[in-house]
């Protein structure tokens, strides 16, 4: 599929999806969704061992969902459109490979809830993060009132849903909805500064602490060190593990095949 709103980079095993559609601050309509999804299904977890997602130009990461083209809607459009969204960044969330979110400026609304689908957010220090929803007559639509709760606290994501106030970047790193604020001009160079870091370690064990991760959010404490357990003990068929650790041992160090 050509893409008419997304931008590809690559370097070395880190690829960049950048949205782009700079007249409406990179809002998301059905056509970017359309995109980025056949981005996502088509992504070569084999090929690349991290993902980076930004957005065209200073202004804005995702300045939201694109309101012309919900106003219009009836309750069985809108639920459609929603579920769209909310597929696609539990796509993203699920993807084989780590997911960072370089948020420069806007992201509000379904831009908050595109970044909060990835596994790491950064930001420039002119980031500004928001569900404004309910000033509109709605909810946030694409998964936001899950994510936002499991990452912030209940409380916290309640005042800033239900008041639809923004966030500036260091408030957003002082309640964990980010990871780190860097300067505009050094955001980008930060991003592959980190993406290189996790690119450099075992991609099988990187896809298994994700796993782990994820999946044990939910589960009872038992279940979820019982399920570590399994997975860990499965590191230990791996070449990348008998390399590694073989590396350690001979204060070496180790080129990581993803084998």
């Amino acid at each position: 599929m050509d893409y008419q709103y997304l931008k590809l980079a690559e370097n070395g095993t880190i690829c960049t999806v950048t949205i782009s559609a700079p007249k409406s601050l990179n809002a998301l309509n059905t056509a970017i969704l359309t995109e980025l999804e056949d981005f996502v299904d088509h992504f070569d977890c084999n090929k690349y061992r991290c993902l980076i997602v930004t957005g065209d130009g200073e202004k804005s990461f995702v300045a939201g969902a694109d309101i012309s083209e919900m106003a219009n809607l009836q309750m069985l459009q809108a639920q459609t459109f929603g579920s769209r969204g909310a597929r696609v960044f539990r796509k993203i969330e699920t993807l084989h490979v780590p997911v960072i979110a370089a948020v420069n400026g806007f992201a509000l609304g379904g831009g908050c809830e595109l970044a909060m689908a990835c596994d790491i957010r950064i930001c420039s220090d002119n980031a500004r993060f928001g569900q404004p929803e309910v000033g509109l007559g709605i909810i946030p639509g694409f998964s936001g009132t899950v994510r936002m709760a499991r990452l912030i606290g209940m409380g916290m994501a309640k005042e800033l849903i239900y008041t639809g106030r923004a966030v500036k970047a260091d408030e957003a790193l002082r309640i964990g909805l980010v990871n780190a604020v860097y300067p505009q001009a050094e955001l980008m160079s930060k991003a592959i500064e980190m993406a290189t870091r996790i690119a450099a370690n075992a991609p099988l064990a990187v896809k298994a602490a994700k796993l782990c991760i994820n999946d044990e959010y939910d589960m009872p404490a038992d279940e979820a060190i019982a399920n570590e357990s399994t997975i860990f003990g499965r590191c230990f068929l791996t070449e990348d593990q008998k390399n590694g650790m073989q590396a350690f041992l001979n204060k070496g160090k180790c080129e990581f095949q993803g084998k």
